[in-house]
């Protein structure tokens, strides 16, 4: 079975939200072309079309459709050093008896002390004398923090002031929190805040690592760095800038961060659903099973080796591995077959993509992104896709599972 991918732009505009890529409309008939990177397997590079309505420069090399943008050449930015920012935390108390924590439990930033050192705490887990409460899964955010907290809100996930008032509710992220929209970085403050905040009330909030999420990674570590691709030469710094990424992203990123990121699983099994970032069966080529495949990532990004990295970028940005009517729902049951569960719950490929409603020309507004209201199901019911196309003026989706389809 082949796989097609496509990107979802390459802005790199202002971040002001009022100048954001998806004040843009769509659909458009002029498509521009973008280099891309390789695909699964030779050296013969694959083309495509690049979206024009994303803006954003665009590099004169011929492309073909596949996977992410990586631009012919783009230069790298200069690095720019911030000041660790203070935020407010309650002094650490010891850990519980018996309790040992892992790499696992996800970390929140403190601050311990005099200078500029940023300190991780991992919070344990309390258990629930009534046991566990409703199960929330929340699409790709990209940035736009804004809509996140709204949804948010609106699900009576968090209060007024941004803090969890769930309980013992669980809430799972499925990747891709940066790139494209504003403010990426306080997104992903924003989460590892409310892991601690939704543990000590009973419940937890737990991310999944995107495609995204191994770019900034990626571009982090080894910048202009030269890696393998079929397309010819690349580097994740290009590709990070053609993909959307931020400079004041950049600019906040701290090692906090990072090691948040790298320490992310790529997948779970919650309440009989298979959650995941991407609709890929490339999952597949790093274990039988969901310890194996996520131990398995783990190891490759402790690596720190920039093709090792870019290898692990470019095959979970593959996608529509399940949108065919012939093979889509075979390459689902094949997932579950191996991890267990009875759906996948996905995000990466926005919604109006997997509908074929962006890039039409009859003018129909009414099939535009902005139509989005849900998640979609489909595969003959085994996959729920959760990306609404917030990029793209869609919605950022917060849904409680199982749905009531």
């Amino acid at each position: 079975m082949v796989e097609g991918s496509m990107t979802q732009g390459a802005g790199q505009g202002p971040a002001m939200r009022t100048e954001t890529l998806r004040d843009f409309r769509v659909p458009v008939t002029e498509p521009v072309p973008y280099a891309v990177s390789a695909g699964l397997s030779g050296d013969a590079p694959v083309y495509g079309e690049y979206p024009a309505y994303y803006g954003g420069s665009v590099p004169s090399v011929p492309a073909q459709p596949g996977y992410e943008a990586v631009p012919a050449s783009v230069p790298a930015a200069a690095p720019v050093r911030v000041p660790v920012l203070a935020r407010s935390q309650t002094p650490a108390e010891d850990a519980p008896e018996g309790y040992t924590p892992t790499h696992r439990d996800l970390p929140i930033i403190g601050r311990g002390g005099p200078g500029d050192t940023v300190q991780v705490q991992y919070v344990p887990q309390e258990d629930s004398a009534a046991g566990p409460g409703p199960l929330y899964v929340v699409g790709d955010v990209h940035g736009y923090l804004d809509e996140l907290v709204s949804e948010l809100h609106a699900q009576g996930l968090i209060d007024a002031e941004r803090r969890w008032s769930a309980g013992n509710a669980r809430l799972w992220f499925l990747g891709d929190f940066t790139d494209r929209g504003p403010d990426g970085i306080g997104v992903i403050d924003l989460v590892m805040r409310l892991s601690a905040e939704a543990a000590a009330a009973g419940g937890y909030c737990k991310a999944l690592m995107g495609n995204h999420e191994l770019l900034l990674i990626g571009a982090k570590r080894f910048g202009d760095t030269p890696v393998n691709s079929g397309a010819g030469t690349a580097t994740f710094q290009a590709a990070w800038l053609l993909n959307g990424g931020q400079r004041t992203d950049m600019e906040r990123l701290q090692d906090v961060h990072l090691q948040w990121m790298s320490r992310l699983d790529a997948t779970v099994l919650e309440e009989d659903h298979l959650l995941l970032h991407s609709d890929t069966t490339a999952y597949l080529d790093y274990g039988d099973s969901i310890e194996d495949v996520n131990d398995t990532i783990h190891e490759l990004l402790n690596r720190n080796d920039a093709d090792i990295t870019w290898d692990l970028f470019r095959k979970f940005t593959k996608r529509f591995a399940f949108r065919d009517e012939g093979t889509g729902p075979q390459a689902v049951r094949e997932l579950l077959d191996t991890y267990g569960g009875s759906r996948v719950v996905h995000g990466h490929s926005p919604i109006p993509y997997l509908l074929g409603e962006v890039g039409t020309e009859d003018g129909d507004e009414s099939r535009g992104p902005e139509a989005v209201d849900g998640p979609h199901v489909y595969a003959e019911g085994l996959a729920i896709a959760m990306d609404g196309g917030v990029t793209m003026a869609g919605k950022l989706l917060v849904v409680q599972l199982p749905l009531n389809d």
